[in-house]
């Protein structure tokens, strides 16, 4: 376990937004509001990690008082890209393959499952059902649904995510195995949201990614909080100074964070860590 007190001058927090800064409702509860516009009058960097798009965040940041902002930042797609956000200026990518792309969406498609294909700047999806429509409302703004039987129109652009909802875990991790064991493309696999499959490059993840911005600030890896709750967290949160877990996270998050925080996302976790070891 790292120190746990404020002995350590922490430098930027990198945060999930699902289940983590955002509560049940999709908002930031007031606490976290409150504490994250303290931390960074401060001069704390204060980074959304997030698996889903830069463009999906903005309402996010313009509460928090970061948007379009030098010298203010944002994680996307697990690490994926990493963007400033004054004019949303797109500073790394770790892209995928078309053909790797290709051959999990056919694998997807084949299983019927509802699949979402990230780019840089667009997202689409085939087979949206209205639970999904649902859970996407209020998180992501938009979005191109999709009839094409294959990904041949997006071919020669870079393909930075591939995702599937899978809404049983089982279903998932025997996927998980699948892929790993049939496909000779190293791929970071991950669950998020308990409820979807990610697939990124293994170059992309939200741990090497948030080391990568802390490298551009030159701000070191012991410097540097990462809080989440689910699969697509842990490498932030093992490769930072000091990885939490929220309340509500999974068992398996929790085991490897050197932080367990006693609130959950709807009372104001990332608050509760502020709190405790920034300010």
């Amino acid at each position: 376990m790292k120190g746990l007190d404020k002995v350590m001058a922490y430098k930027m927090v990198v945060c999930d937004l699902d289940e983590t800064l955002l509560n049940d409702q999709k908002q930031i509860p007031a606490a976290n509001v409150a504490a994250i516009k303290a931390a960074v009058a401060q001069g704390i960097y204060f980074v959304p990690n997030t698996g889903r798009s830069y463009l999906t965040v903005q309402d996010n940041l313009q509460t928090l008082g970061l948007e379009q902002h030098k010298n203010e930042y944002v994680i996307s797609y697990n690490g994926g890209a990493i963007v400033e956000n004054f004019h949303n200026q797109i500073l790394q990518t770790r892209a995928m393959p078309f053909s790797v792309v290709e051959n999990l969406f056919e694998l997807g498609a084949a299983k019927g499952y509802c699949i979402h294909v990230y780019t840089v700047n667009q997202l689409y999806i085939w087979n949206i059902s209205a639970n999904e429509i649902d859970y996407l409302t209020g998180r992501v703004n938009s979005w191109h649904e999709s009839n094409e039987p294959n990904l041949d129109f997006l071919r020669g652009q870079e393909l930075i995510k591939i995702i599937f909802f899978v809404p049983q875990e089982a279903d998932r991790l025997a996927l998980r195995q699948q892929v790993a064991a049939t496909y000779d493309y190293p791929l970071n696999i991950s669950f998020s949201s308990d409820r979807y499959i990610e697939f990124n490059s293994v170059e992309a993840d939200k741990g090497q990614a948030a080391i990568a911005l802390g490298r551009r600030l030159e701000i070191k890896p012991a410097e540097i909080i990462a809080i989440g709750d689910n699969s697509n967290d842990l490498p932030m949160i093992r490769q930072v100074g000091l990885g939490v877990s929220v309340a509500n996270g999974r068992q398996f998050v929790k085991e490897v964070a050197d932080y367990i925080t006693t609130t959950n996302n709807n009372q104001g976790a990332v608050a509760e860590v502020l709190q405790k070891f920034v300010l």
